[in-house]
């Protein structure tokens, strides 16, 4: 079971604007902003298990890491559960107003599975971002 994952990312004020933006249909908020030798986001969505009730398990981090490798994470594939396909819709909707490109409206994706209700976008760094339903409504 994954518990966080961290990004690079080229600008993180870009990053935390349209985060903010395509993540809130889902029930994220910006849970941090700070510096640890590098500018770094987090977000976080409601989770009553979790002593401050709300879990922030996706942070960006501005520029390359000081380990080496490419400036930002980009060509990923992220995917975040929504409760329903309305929220997928949200979603949609939310990231293309902030700056997303089209990678797939929302609706059925059948060779998924029966009930795959997902809808996929293109973020500022590249990464093909999804919310998904599994949900037969």
């Amino acid at each position: 079971m994954l518990d966080h994952m961290t990004f690079r990312v080229t600008d993180i004020s870009r990053a935390k604007t349209f985060y903010s933006a395509a993540l809130a249909p889902l029930g994220y908020s910006l849970c941090f902003e700070g510096n640890f030798g590098s500018n770094i986001v987090g977000f976080a969505y409601p989770d009553a298990a979790e002593p401050d009730g709300k879990k922030a398990d996706v942070w960006f981090i501005d520029g390359p890491s000081p380990y080496g490798g490419p400036p930002s994470t980009s060509g990923c594939h992220l995917a975040w559960r929504a409760q329903n396909r309305a929220q997928v819709d949200a979603f949609y909707r939310a990231a293309m107003a902030a700056g997303a490109k089209d990678n797939g409206a929302p609706g059925l994706r059948p060779d998924y599975h029966a009930n795959y209700y997902g809808a996929f976008v293109i973020d500022p760094e590249g990464n093909n971002i999804e919310a998904v339903c599994h949900l037969p409504e």
